[in-house]
This record gives C-alpha cells, structure tokens and sequence, in this order.
C-alpha cells in the first residue's frame, strides 16, 4: 500500500466566521493555525481532528454552493469517530444543530448519525 493514512480534508465555506465557529466551538477542534492570504482575499484554517490529521477550512470571495440533492458525484461526506454517539448527538442539539436519527451500519453493527455544516456539508459522527 502505497497510503499511511488520510493528511488532510479541504472545505471550503461561504462564511468563514460562522464556520470557524462552528469547527472550533461547537465540534471543539482544536487550531493548528490559521493563515490569511491577502493575494487571494482567504483564510486557512488548519484544524486538528486527531491522529495527525486535519481539516483545512478555506474562505474564498463568492463560492458557488455545494450540490446536495440529488447526491452529486465527488466526495459523499466526512465521517467523526466519536466514543459516546449520546454524548455527541446531545451536545450537538443542545447548540441547535439538527441531527438524524440514530441508526445502526448493516455491514458493521456500529452506530452512527448525519448533520450539516454551516454550508450544509454533511458530517457523520461513527461511534467506534
């Protein structure tokens, strides 16, 4: 195998203040740094998600939205390993952030539940 893991995963967002917010404060993923490029009138931010891996959150002026429905073609969603699925459903609606009901993979006999970024991007929590 020529992979030892995932590095990173880029998003990019409409507003980036809100989807600072939302990474930093509310999913509480920690800052490895955040840039601004002036040239191209963007923030990166650099997140942790643990394991040595990372979200980089780019702004950029206007972006077009992300198709949503039906699914489009390309990357289907980012998934969270979480401990405790509860924990993590209650401490996301507690903020106001809509979750899908719980269910359980077929294939893996394992929990999990969807919900969205602020730009809509769906984001899955699997419990491990």
């Amino acid at each position: 195998m020529f992979t030892n893991g995932i590095h990173h995963v880029a998003i990019i967002c409409s507003d980036y203040d809100r989807s600072k917010h939302f990474y930093v404060n509310l999913l509480g993923l920690p800052i490895i740094e955040e840039t601004f490029r002036a040239d191209r009138n963007s923030y990166k931010l650099d997140l942790d998600v643990g394991n040595g891996g990372a979200i980089e959150l780019f702004s950029f002026p206007s972006p077009p939205d992300r198709p949503n429905q039906p699914e489009a073609c390309g990357l289907r969603h980012l998934a969270f390993k979480v401990d405790d699925l509860e924990a993590a459903v209650a401490h996301l609606t507690a903020n106001n952030i809509p979750v899908e009901a719980i269910r359980t993979d077929a294939l893996t006999n394992k929990r999990f539940t969807f919900f969205k970024d602020p730009d809509g991007l769906p984001l899955e929590l699997y419990e491990t």
